[in-house]
């Protein structure tokens, strides 16, 4: 059974995810707090996907994110914000967060946000065996890895799959609509900027500068190349 975390302290609001979560297809374990949240991870590990909701008593949607993230690389994970603030999608993302929901969603949004995660989060699809090695880095297509000069460099889902489609283009142009079709799926609801912060934080894993990075270059109001 396919496993999904929701965690939101408004009882009615986690109740209208749940009832559409498990009409398609999932199995669902609720919690009202980010401590709760965190042993429910413990208990089922196989979780694929968690919500997380950023407003809580205790410690917030943030922090629980980036306390998975700390522990686990493979979980997909989707940020519920009542707010439109452009920050908090932001910030979400940038603590680990894959995508974010903005309330109130409809139920066909959130279910379509929470299959695209799942695929990406590995799914049941047997996975093909290979490597791409572009000096420093090297792509382990079967375990889903990326190494810089022998190192292991710790990725999410989105970002393992952003650098793959990078590695298999050297030095091509690529649009952010490119990568968005790619990354998170034709069906995705979301908007452009998920593409510029998710390799915001990607850089922050693998440019030896920042400032001037010389692996994933921007390509000017139109996306993004690699190398080359």
């Amino acid at each position: 059974m396919k496993k999904v975390l929701v965690l939101e302290d408004e009882s009615s609001i986690r109740s209208f995810i749940v009832i559409n979560l498990r009409r398609a297809g999932y199995e669902v374990i609720e919690a009202e707090t980010g401590e709760e949240a965190l042993e429910k991870l413990k208990e089922f590990p196989e979780t694929r996907v968690a919500l997380l909701d950023i407003m809580l008593p205790g410690i917030d949607g943030f922090e629980v994110c980036r306390r998975i993230r700390a522990t686990n690389t493979r979980i997909g994970i989707i940020m519920l914000t009542a707010r439109s603030q452009e920050m908090d999608k932001v910030t979400g993302l940038m603590t680990g967060a894959d995508d974010y929901v903005t309330k109130p969603f409809s139920p066909a949004e959130l279910t379509a946000r929470v299959d695209a995660l799942f695929r990406r989060a590995g799914g049941d699809e047997p996975l093909p065996g290979g490597e791409i090695r572009q000096p420093p880095f090297l792509l382990n297509v079967r375990n889903r890895t990326l190494e810089k000069n022998g190192q292991r460099v710790k990725l999410t889902q989105v970002e393992y799959a952003i650098m793959k489609f990078f590695m298999e283009n050297p030095g091509k142009a690529l649009s952010r609509e490119e990568i968005l079709d790619t990354v998170w799926g034709r069906d995705y609801f979301g908007e452009l900027k998920i593409v510029d912060v998710n390799i915001r934080r990607l850089r922050l894993k693998i440019e030896d500068n920042v400032q001037t990075p010389t692996f994933i270059t921007t390509v000017w109001g139109y996306g993004y190349k690699w190398g080359g």
